[in-house]
């Protein structure tokens, strides 16, 4: 009984060091949803192939498009296209045991063409990450224009 009670205190005493290392920790969260922006800015399917899960799904505007892991791929191995800059900002951060959902703006520049000028375009986003053997995975995002220099 008595080794059965060490075990369980020695299991609740390093528990919270276990979480304190979890990437959904925010500081750790951040770092990593940077990169995904990063990496769709400027077109790297290497990072994306491993940080996308294999379920993975980016529902669009208005549902005007629903890309699965395999065709975001395919789409910015042709190219990143005519972005200048993106980036995401008033992030906030919802965590439930293995899953975290971030939501926030993302202010995205692209060329117009000739490529003088650009625009800029902001939607509103949630990403979801899931927790999985210590690595963190984008499972969903689901973004919505908000407002552009254009117009909506």
């Amino acid at each position: 009984m008595k080794k059965r009670l060490a075990i369980i205190a020695l299991g609740a005493a390093l528990a919270p060091a276990a979480q304190a290392q979890s990437c959904l920790e925010p500081d750790q969260l951040l770092a990593l949803d940077t990169r995904y922006e990063t990496a769709l800015q400027i077109g790297d399917v290497t990072l994306l192939d491993e940080l996308l899960a294999p379920e993975f799904v980016w529902v669009h505007n208005l549902a005007s498009m629903k890309e699965n892991k395999a065709q975001l791929l395919a789409r910015l191995g042709k190219g990143p296209g005519p972005m200048k800059q993106r980036r995401s900002h008033d992030i906030s951060r919802h965590r439930l045991g293995n899953t975290a959902v971030l939501q926030g703006l993302s202010s995205v520049e692209k060329w117009n063409p000739g490529g003088e000028s650009f625009r800029t375009l902001r939607y509103q986003f949630m990403r979801t990450y899931v927790e999985m053997n210590g690595v963190c995975r984008l499972l969903a995002v689901q973004t919505q224009k908000v407002w552009s220099s254009e117009g909506l």
